[in-house]
């Protein structure tokens, strides 16, 4: 799933500074969301570091558990760990300043809760779009796409201007 209508105004956010605007869902999902929904969001900023996956799955963990959503948990940290995982294996690029120490850009990961839907939302700096493929039987790896797809109502992705994009995934306790 893939929308380009992202910012909706006059704002137009990289991947370095998007933070969700109030209010903010996925376009493809707002027909989830109910009209008046109780909302509330979270957001998290990731190093890029391996062990950010643990981290995220952690926030995430904690803000279901803060939202009284202890149901939605488990697959959360599923989809959370999917798509930390893909935002540092493909949407970082080396810094500019020194290329040993590696992207000088975050990754930020949102929570965005509308009732009983919760919105997982990673930004990150690449360009490049998520892509399901059809891995060999013995690749390890490359069904992560797959996973978040079959554990969330709806998924997609947005670019960013100038660069960047965020991916997102909707799950419901």
């Amino acid at each position: 799933m893939h929308s380009t209508d992202l910012t909706r105004g006059r704002n137009q956010w990289s991947a370095f500074d998007w933070w969700p605007p109030i209010g903010w869902w996925p376009y493809p999902a707002r027909d989830l969301a109910p009209p008046e929904a109780d909302t509330s969001s979270a957001t998290f900023v990731l190093p890029p570091r391996p062990e950010s996956v643990h981290s995220a799955r952690s926030f995430a963990a904690g803000s279901l558990l803060g939202w009284g959503m202890r149901d939605l948990v488990q697959d959360m940290e599923l989809v959370v760990s999917e798509l930390a995982t893909n935002a540092l294996r493909h949407g970082l690029t080396p810094g500019p300043r020194d290329p040993r120490r590696g992207c000088s850009e975050p990754i930020r990961m949102s929570m965005i809760r509308m009732d009983s839907l919760v919105s997982c939302v990673f930004a990150d700096p690449g360009s490049a779009a998520p892509v399901m493929r059809q891995p060999s039987p013995l690749e390890p790896g490359g069904m992560g796409l797959h996973i978040v797809e079959s554990m969330s109502l709806r998924w997609g992705w947005n670019p960013l201007l100038p660069h960047g994009k965020v991916v997102w995934a909707v799950l419901k306790s």
